[in-house]
């Protein structure tokens, strides 16, 4: 009989047993369930009488309108060293997912050897009865499976997948930091250029009042105190602009690292001109967080441990797996593939452990308790989320109040101080009050421009907060 049709029974024995064992199977562990939200529906502090529908917009630095930051976002998603490793760690991901994704086929091998032999001529009585030499050659493919009786491999294939995606996940939360970090260290430039203008004309004006105290003082109508006054703020603010002239380079610097530019040079600008950001909706839901990398990668993370734990509780229940040969042998190579020179095997195996000292329990006791860590971990990540959402919309109604306010203050501040001068040069005011108001007046300039750099950080902050912000047109600059 030729060995092709010897192998029928055998394979259709083994599809046999196989297709039973499949249906009789079943997966071991919890399916997912994603837990309970114990958050509010929606943010309070932006209003809960209407339910407005805010989506994300994925490229929500671009609603500052500003060319220059939006090339550095580019070059630092383009560039960025610590969102490349992540990119790599997700390829690796990848490539585990697909070899345990294997597991779900069978296992196709080749096995071929040549040998050369001896048989020893010794007899067990001793007698020696003449060697024996000959050749052997064999060819033959091999198969193994194993029956996902108990959905181990299901099991695995589901974590591993899960994992995929807490990588995504992860790159997607770097590249989100990423870009919130450029754009803060951006709106820091552009404040400390803010804050070189408002030094430059401190300087340009204690150089006039200085150069006015010495004239006074030639002309005996001021004295050498004024003029020490005078002296000494022009020196403070000297001072003043060497160090806001020093953060601007520290934050050029930091910005030529997060977009893999060393020594990166940016022209200065106003930063007035970027628009103000945008307000939030009423009725902002806090179902929006669900679009956050982090909080996504908190919950594959969760599905991936509660995988786990029946790829554990699989280990208690017997493996099966099916194995099989097909090929040919023989002492001449020409007759290798020859009708009666065939071979093949078909085998089943079962395996099940009886008694292992609880090394079982112990891994279904382990894979549990770092579901039910991950579960915690998964809430935290979403309480944490939703403070920063509040903290962000919080911060953002408040510098807008707070920048109203120094700006009014700039304004009376300059009407004092060009009374002062006024007075002071027609003999009705001492030096003295033209230093305070000067000292007055820098001081709310810098105030104002510090929180209006807070107001569009904190816009910002609640776009990443949102995961990428919402859809809503910009309010005019002023």
């Amino acid at each position: 009989m030729p060995a092709c049709q010897q192998t029928l029974p055998a394979i259709r024995l083994a599809a046999a047993v196989t297709a039973t064992l499949l249906l009789a199977g079943c997966v071991v562990g919890p399916d997912y369930v994603r837990p309970a939200s114990t958050l509010p529906e929606h943010y309070p502090t932006v209003g809960a009488e209407s339910r407005a529908t805010a989506q994300v917009n994925p490229e929500w630095w671009t609603l500052f309108n500003d060319a220059t930051l939006n090339q550095l976002v580019d070059q630092a998603l383009a560039a960025n060293q610590d969102l490349q490793a992540a990119v790599a760690r997700l390829e690796a991901s990848e490539a585990a997912a697909r070899a345990v994704g294997a597991a779900f086929y069978p296992a196709v091998g080749l096995d071929a050897s040549a040998s050369r032999n001896r048989i020893s001529g010794e007899t067990a009585s001793g007698r020696e009865s003449g060697s024996l030499r000959y050749n052997n050659r064999r060819a033959a493919l091999t198969l193994s499976y194993e029956v996902d009786l108990w959905g181990r491999v299901q099991r695995s294939n589901e974590a591993a997948r899960a994992e995929v995606l807490s990588s995504r996940f992860g790159r997607d939360s770097i590249r989100l930091a990423l870009i919130g970090q450029v754009a803060n260290e951006y709106l820091a430039l552009r404040s400390h250029d803010a804050q070189l203008e408002v030094t430059r004309h401190t300087l340009e004006s204690r150089r006039e009042s200085r150069k006015i105290v010495q004239a006074r003082l030639e002309a005996g109508s001021a004295s050498g105190l004024e003029l020490a006054q005078a002296e000494s703020a022009l020196s403070g603010a000297q001072g003043q602009w060497s160090q806001v002239k020093r953060l601007r380079a520290l934050a050029e610097n930091q910005l030529g690292l997060l977009t893999g530019q060393p020594g990166l040079r940016i022209a200065a600008a106003s930063l007035e001109q970027i628009p103000l950001p945008p307000t939030p909706p009423a009725g902002l839901p806090s179902s929006l967080l669900a679009a956050r990398p982090d909080v996504r990668q908190a919950e594959e993370n969760l599905v991936a441990a509660n995988a786990r734990i029946g790829v554990a509780k699989a280990a208690y229940f017997p493996s099966i797996g099916l194995t099989g040969l097909y090929g040919g042998e023989s002492v001449a190579l020409a007759d290798l593939f020859s009708g009666s020179a065939g071979i093949w095997s078909a085998a089943i195996g079962l395996a099940m452990p009886i008694f292992d000292a609880g090394k079982t329990g112990a891994g279904v006791d382990q894979a549990t308790a770092i579901q039910q860590e991950s579960i915690a971990t998964y809430r935290k990540t979403l309480q944490t989320a939703f403070r920063e959402v509040s903290d962000a919309i919080v911060n953002l109604g408040d510098y807008a109040d707070e920048e109203a306010a120094f700006a009014a203050q700039v304004a009376a501040s300059r009407r004092a101080l060009d009374l002062a001068q006024t007075r002071y040069a027609s003999g009705y005011a001492a030096y003295l009050d033209v230093l305070d108001s000067q000292r007055t007046l820098n001081a709310a300039q810098l105030l104002y421009l510090a929180s209006r750099k807070n107001r569009l950080s904190a816009a910002v902050d609640l776009f990443k907060a949102l995961g990428g912000g919402w859809q809503a047109p910009l309010q005019s600059a002023g």
